[in-house]
């Protein structure tokens, strides 16, 4: 087992995940560990973790101490949110803290933070001049994401007595590579283009909304399909025309400006605008929703933003006489009661789907029964670690030594953290920095 030699300013930790069972990812892999050992002369000391996708062996091989003793470490890095009463005074934490929307059941976890005088990073605000994310595991969450929800339609036509070749799709977690599983959907993609699709689930239209990193992951395996985009704009005339194929499949990219018009009808729709100012601008992505067998919500969503799908929306839809053609809802972005209102509690990975039946509010679990099959796993990229942990430690490595290097001592406006890190700076030294301020409100009563 390595030992550090050098003083506790270059040393950081990585924290043994423990919020479930699925939970094998690591922040980063033993050959960034290596690197960071070697080149930057940052040593690392590693929690034993038994179900952690890379072995404390190969952490150790690699140079790391094990031990479940971070307290020599200066920053201390983790995936998931870290029970509160495991923190430490004072120290510098890195992880998803899951608390910029309010997360209720984060907001104790923050207020123990400050109270312990600790500074937290989160992962998801690390993003560059233009707001991009430059550290995420957004693509995998698609990638997963869109496994598991042609999991649920081949389950859901098998209780519907439609046969399909998707009844073969296994979790995502069944695979043992993300190379497997995309094998897997060739062969299928052969199939269908061989075979063809049953008439009465053709035109076969899965909608990904969004077009960011999460919609690209789900797209990657949808497009291993004998694929043909469509325009949003397309959509009703595709669909009368009946000019559609048994042996392809379709897929409709919808952006903010096919999903959203301003509330006043003489307004044009600005992206900006939009964004500034979501309160003045309504859903109209209900006007496509009986075009498609699928939809992939796949979009960042608060409060402040309209709905694209209510439970209003779908009660009437599926109150009509013709059964919807809608059968899954692969809700990606996964906020509880959220973009898809009928996302009403969240799932896991080896039961990923529940039964929302919009004419009573119930839920069942599984694919079968009345109403729309909804996917609402929250922890997508845990079900390809390996893969998922790999792609996270390459973009997260870089900022690691400037990281290490500053001074969490002084002012905030003088710490020298890199421009992208330091705007995910939530809380410094206990207290929380200018861009989130607002965050006081949801402290209240806590």
């Amino acid at each position: 087992m390595a030992q550090p030699k050098n003083n506790n300013s270059r040393i950081i930790g990585i924290r043994g995940e423990d919020k479930n069972k699925w939970e094998k990812r690591t922040p980063l892999v033993p050959d960034a560990i290596s690197e960071l050992r070697v080149v930057h002369n940052i040593h690392c000391v590693v929690q034993p973790c038994p179900i952690r996708i890379f072995p404390d062996k190969e952490y150790a091989e690699a140079g790391a101490e094990i031990s479940d003793d971070l307290s020599r470490c200066k920053v201390i890095f983790a995936v998931k949110e870290i029970p509160k009463e495991l923190l430490k005074p004072g120290k510098t934490y890195v992880f998803f803290s899951h608390t910029i929307k309010g997360q209720v059941s984060n907001i104790p976890m923050l207020k123990r933070l400050m109270e312990l005088g600790c500074t937290l990073i989160d992962y998801e605000k690390i993003t560059d001049a233009e707001g991009k994310r430059l550290i995420f595991f957004g693509r995998y969450a698609g990638l997963a994401g869109m496994v598991d929800t042609l999991w649920a339609l081949g389950r859901r036509l098998a209780w519907e007595r439609i046969r399909s070749p998707f009844l073969q799709v296994k979790h995502a977690f069944g695979y043992d590579s993300l190379v497997q599983a995309k094998e897997a959907f060739t062969r299928i993609g052969e199939e269908i283009q061989k075979h063809g699709l049953p008439e009465l689930l053709t035109p076969f239209i899965c909608g990904f909304v969004g077009y960011g990193n999460v919609s690209g992951g789900a797209q990657e395996i949808f497009d291993l399909l004998p694929v043909e985009e469509i325009a949003p704009s397309d959509l009703h005339a595709f669909i009368d025309k009946k000019k559609y194929s048994r042996k392809k499949v379709y897929k409709v990219i919808f952006k903010e400006e096919d999903l959203f018009t301003p509330s006043d009808p003489a307004a044009p729709f600005d992206l900006d605008d939009y964004y500034h100012h979501p309160e003045k601008y309504r859903s109209r992505f209900g006007q496509y929703v009986p075009c498609l067998t699928l939809i992939i919500n796949a979009v960042y969503w608060d409060n402040r933003y309209p709905r694209l799908i209510t439970k209003e929306y779908l009660k009437n839809l599926f109150t009509e006489k013709v059964r919807p053609r809608l059968r899954i809802i692969g809700d990606i972005s996964c906020d509880v009661e959220g973009a898809v209102e009928c996302t009403v509690r969240t799932t896991t990975p080896d039961a990923p789907v529940y039964v929302y039946n919009p004419l009573t509010g119930e839920t069942i679990d599984g694919a079968g029964g009345k109403g729309v099959v909804v996917m609402a796993v929250d922890n997508l990229p845990c079900e390809f670690p390996r893969e998922s942990s790999l792609d996270f430690s390459k973009h997260l490595k870089p900022f690691i030594p400037a990281m290490v290097q500053a001074d969490y001592t002084v002012d905030f406006l003088k710490c020298t953290l890199p421009e992208p890190v330091k705007k995910a700076v939530i809380v410094y030294k206990g207290k929380l920095t200018p861009d989130y301020t607002y965050m006081n409100d949801f402290l209240k009563g806590v």
